[in-house]
């Protein structure tokens, strides 16, 4: 622990000259910099896509509440009364695992840090903002504390406290080329997101502008000749006062000699331009893990109903989610519960219960088990004979 305490001081500024320790990128790696610099894209920001994407884009909104609220109300199985009151704790208003699942889905990362009173027993674990967190690598490239920068101020956090006990547990996504930071999917869905809020900015301009391209005045006098500036810029006005708008729609025109009205339609092209923003909306469900039905897309045909939208969103996300945060916490609060298990209870999951009750029927037609191994299959303790 006195390199851990040597290297907080010097990241504090106390004790004569500060050592070169790489500090952690936070959410990009440079390689990821320096590929998107190639291409000519600007670099991923989390804040600006967070702010395009969750709070602006519906489809990536609804996805993420949609995993988050899952993993935070899914039911869970703890026999330690302490342990689960920890688990089950909040920030705030929000769950604790709501919370968590929000951050690992958007940011790819999660920091939980471990509150304790004086005598070292976990007293709460609380959530940190994962943009603001960094990873300080030792000289052998492995973690070695944490740094949380808030503005201006920076507060560090090493791994351990001097008794050896956790401070900070880092939960994190697979990602194949960084070995700090795991992967979030708002940067996967930031392309879809992109041409999903450019579609709603055109449909809403489109609405501005009289609903759609209804149609064109045209000017067709008998010598050829054109407008006059004066006669061009009040037709223009009158338009724009009496005929443009939602509050305008359907409003008869009356034209002057030499106008006639030449009705237009929307092209094949501009008829497509809502299929485009349905396969970017698709695309955005595609890279939250949430089956497109669930959202209300329509044309999504790929389950038969609801019941089976849901089992397949427990199956591939909301599950294997939820065991990545609860093996995680398990492990960090490992010495203080060494014992402890952390699972979802998949009995009490409403949308498993048909997996469940087939499951219940195999075992308990198979004869050639006995209770016991019967038990150890559905994942149940075993009896105590004793």
């Amino acid at each position: 622990m006195s390199f851990l305490t040597t290297l907080a001081s010097a990241l504090k500024g106390g004790g004569g000259a500060t050592p070169h320790v790489p500090i952690g990128r936070g959410f990009i790696s440079p390689w990821a910099t320096a590929f998107e610099a190639h291409r000519g894209v600007p670099p991923f920001d989390y804040a600006s896509a967070v702010r395009e994407g969750y709070l602006a884009n519906p489809i990536a909104q609804r996805s993420v509440r949609i995993v988050a609220e899952g993993v935070g109300g899914a039911p869970l199985a703890v026999a330690d009364p302490s342990l689960g009151k920890l688990i089950r704790g909040s920030a705030g208003t929000t769950p604790l695992l709501e919370v968590l699942a929000a951050q690992l889905t958007l940011h790819g990362n999660a920091y939980v840090q471990v509150i304790k009173d004086a005598g070292g027993t976990p007293l709460e674990l609380f959530p940190l903002r994962p943009e603001r967190v960094s990873v300080v690598a030792g000289s052998d490239g492995w973690p070695a504390a944490f740094a949380y920068r808030l503005g201006s101020e920076t507060i560090t956090l090493p791994i351990e406290d001097e008794a050896g006990w956790p401070n900070v547990i880092h939960l994190k996504a697979f990602h194949p080329v960084d070995d700090h930071y795991g992967a979030g999917c708002l940067a996967a869905a930031a392309g879809g997101i992109a041409v999903h809020n450019a579609a709603s900015a055109w449909n809403r301009a489109l609405l501005d502008n009289a609903a759609r391209p209804s149609g064109a005045l045209v000017y067709a006098p008998g010598d050829g000749g054109t407008l006059a500036s004066d006669q061009f810029e009040r037709l223009k006005e009158e338009l724009a006062t009496a005929f443009q708008g939602a509050g305008n729609a359907g409003r008869p025109m009356l034209l002057e000699g030499g106008l006639t009205w030449q009705s237009m339609a929307l092209s094949p092209a501009d008829m497509d331009f809502a299929a485009l923003k349905a396969s970017a909306a698709r695309d955005i469900a595609l890279a939250f893990g949430v089956p497109p039905m669930l959202l209300g897309l329509p044309g999504d045909n790929t389950y038969a109903n609801f019941r089976e939208a849901g089992r397949a969103l427990w199956r591939l996300t909301l599950l294997p989610l939820a065991e990545r945060i609860l093996g995680g916490l398990a492990h960090g609060l490992g010495p203080w519960f060494p014992e402890a298990a952390l699972k979802v209870d998949l009995d009490r999951v409403p949308a498993l219960a048909d997996d469940r009750e087939a499951l219940w029927a195999q075992v308990s037609a198979a004869d050639f088990l006995s209770d016991g191994e019967k038990r150890a299959l559905l994942g149940l303790q075993q009896e105590n004979k004793s």
